[in-house]
């Protein structure tokens, strides 16, 4: 968790020296997005868990054990990014070797892609789920709909977790302007779907309600739709002037008081480590500011699939 903070502090810092083009990331939900990925069943193949994430989840790769230094390499777009060379922006995974599909700009259309992996898995048998993340606001788009019917089809419900992060903001527009349900995770009630709500700020919370959800998929091989609320510490992205706001809960915080209060880790003992984080994040990102850049001529490589551009035959 902390280590996600001060990586996405070092990538806001980034795009305001003028070494990224963009920033968008998910300072306040660390501690939900950590268990995440402590929790998935992690691996290739129909047998483990898959993962359709969004911009906001680099704590879920921290914790599936992807180096900080890649991130700030996809911020610097240089040639070194293992996810994109370079090609695409801060926030956009993708490893094949772990089931994490590539992430996409467009709002929420990971909901309807799911579905494939999903009913995949559902014709495969075993323990592997998918699993699909996004925001609050996505959720007026249809992909997050058709999720909701494609999942819940009598004798064809499929083994899906659907988490939605509630930062109660869709870039400057509020929630409380644009939800007439009481909670998103009961619109997953009249599909016969079973719910349930975290508070995404605790990591305590958020472990069970996780660990229960996906014990429930696996099980019993129907979907889940679980809404962790959580807080947006840095605004909407670089475009909404990445500050932080005092005025939201921060989940660092609340365990660094937990871990004080029951004797794990004082306060002081809490700041050493986090200025080795930020010691190590900076060696990082000089290492990161000196790599290449993608060569003009490498634009087309990986997106045909014939033997110029990805090594093989057609």
């Amino acid at each position: 968790m902390l280590e996600g903070r001060v990586l996405e502090e070092r990538l806001i810092r980034m795009q305001r020296q003028g070494e990224g083009y963009f920033w968008i990331g998910g300072p306040g939900e660390e501690a939900f997005n950590a268990c995440v990925g402590l929790l998935m069943k992690q691996g290739q193949g129909l047998d483990y868990d898959y993962l359709h994430a969004h911009y906001r989840s680099s704590a879920t790769l921290l914790a599936l054990g992807a180096p900080s230094i890649d991130a700030l390499r996809q911020m610097h777009n240089v040639k070194t990014d293992p996810y994109s060379q370079g090609r695409n922006f801060v926030g956009h995974f993708s490893k094949r070797e772990w089931n994490v599909a590539p992430i996409t700009s467009p709002i929420e259309v990971q909901f309807s892609i799911a579905i494939g992996t999903a009913h995949a898995q559902r014709r495969h048998g075993g323990e592997g789920i998918t699993i699909v993340q996004g925001g609050d606001a996505g959720t007026a788009e249809g992909d997050f709909a058709t999720c909701l019917v494609w999942s819940s089809r009598p004798n064809a419900e499929l083994p899906i977790l659907m988490i939605v992060t509630n930062n109660e903001w869709g870039i400057s527009t509020h929630a409380s302007t644009q939800h007439g349900e009481k909670n998103i995770a009961d619109r997953g009630k009249a599909f016969g779907i079973r719910t349930a709500i975290c508070d995404g700020n605790d990591v305590e919370s958020a472990w069970f309600a996780l660990e229960e959800a996906m014990r429930y998929v696996r099980n019993e091989r129907r979907p889940f739709l679980l809404q962790a609320n959580v807080s947006r510490l840095y605004g909407h992205s670089s475009s909404s002037g990445s500050n932080y706001v005092e005025s939201e809960t921060d989940c660092l915080n609340v365990l660094a008081d937990k871990l004080a209060a029951r004797g794990f880790r004082s306060p002081d003992e809490t700041k050493r480590l986090r200025e080795q984080i930020e010691a190590s994040m900076r060696a990082w990102y000089e290492q990161v500011i000196t790599e290449p850049k993608p060569d003009p001529e490498d634009a087309f490589d990986f997106v045909f699939a014939d033997k110029n551009h990805v090594g093989g035959e057609a």
